[in-house]
């Protein structure tokens, strides 16, 4: 039975009409069409479908879309500013730590909500926690590198 169910979606108050049991990468999907949230392994492991609550990185495939009753949720596609890509995002760019791009913006935002937490992270705990995002690709090492070129450039984790 649909509920509606108001949260903050990429800085903008919204509310929907949507069943609170259907998880919140499908809503995010199919009702606001913001694919930049991918469908992985569909058992939060893979870190594809990672998205911010409230500055936490959580795995949309897991969260019932009436848990963000109230909430500010952040997608890829709410990390650009007047066309301008995000740190984070330009350090991926600049350092190729992408190639299929698939797992691309689970790692950004995992990589956003670490460096909130940790605006100056060492190599091991950039490591540590980016742990559990998956690459197929094997870019991890430019990850790593464009992760601590972001927070370098950030300064705040901002």
């Amino acid at each position: 039975m649909a509920k509606s169910i108001t949260f903050t979606l990429n800085g903008k108050k919204t509310r929907a009409e949507i069943d609170p049991d259907q998880t919140l990468l499908w809503v995010l999907r199919n009702h606001f069409g913001l694919t930049g949230t991918k469908f992985g392994c569909g058992n939060g492991f893979c870190g594809a479908c990672t998205v911010l609550i409230d500055d936490e990185a959580v795995r949309s495939c897991s969260v019932p879309f009436g848990d963000v009753q109230g909430k500010k949720v952040v997608t890829i596609e709410g990390l650009a500013v007047n066309g301008r890509l995000h740190p984070l995002q330009q350090a991926f760019v600049d350092n190729d730590a992408l190639q299929c791009g698939y797992c691309t913006p689970g790692m950004i935002l995992t990589a956003l909500a670490l460096l909130k937490k940790n605006p100056a992270p060492t190599r091991a705990q950039i490591i540590e926690g980016m742990d559990d995002n998956l690459c197929r690709c094997g870019a991890h090492p430019r990850i790593i590198k464009a992760i601590d070129e972001a927070a370098k450039k950030m300064k705040g984790g901002k």
